[in-house]
């Protein structure tokens, strides 16, 4: 019942605009603030150095996300220095504007989760609800946005290069047999 009430009534769909905003506002604020100078090498060294670890067992809790965090971010770190704000700066754009809001926030939620994983609390657990609020409210949560205007015609175009099919654009069933 709150599922399609958030994903289909035009009230939930304002009320989602002021949340989107909002969060949109969080993500472009802090990716906008890493744009000129981020280095995530020290962010990255510190999770692996300190990992989330169970204090009854003293074992990781995340092995294999510190493993990744070792093994693969920490090399790339110059890579990670310039998707993460780029990526944050992206999100909140989407969420502002309304446009892929879903999508934007489905990738804000993978961000928060990393971020989690690696052990950073901070704003991430409400960016993560907000965020998981807006992905089950779908296109809802953009009515008031790109969205409106866009999904149509994406759906328009998806259509037409599904109908196309992988034979050159002639229709199986128009073929003379």
């Amino acid at each position: 019942m709150v599922i399609r009430w958030l994903s289909e009534n035009k009230y939930a769909a304002g009320l989602l605009l002021v949340l989107r905003v909002y969060l949109g506002w969080q993500w472009l604020s802090a990716g906008w603030h890493k744009l000129g100078g981020f280095d995530a090498s020290g962010f990255l060294k510190g999770a692996i150095g300190t990992p989330v670890i169970d204090r009854a067992t003293n074992e990781l809790v995340y092995p294999t996300f510190t493993a990744f965090l070792e093994h693969v971010a920490l090399p790339n770190a110059k890579i990670i220095n310039v998707v993460i704000p780029i990526g944050e700066c992206l999100v909140g754009l989407g969420l502002i504007v309304g446009a892929l809001t879903a999508t934007a926030a489905f990738f804000g939620l993978l961000m928060n989760f990393m971020f989690m994983f690696a052990g950073t609390v901070s704003t991430n657990p409400w960016l993560m609800l907000f965020g998981m609020i807006v992905v089950v409210a779908g296109t809802n949560a953009g009515k008031y946005g790109v969205d409106y205007f866009a999904l149509p015609f994406l759906r328009k175009t998806f259509q037409k290069m599904k109908g196309r099919g992988d034979n050159g654009g002639i229709n199986n069933r128009t073929i003379p047999r």
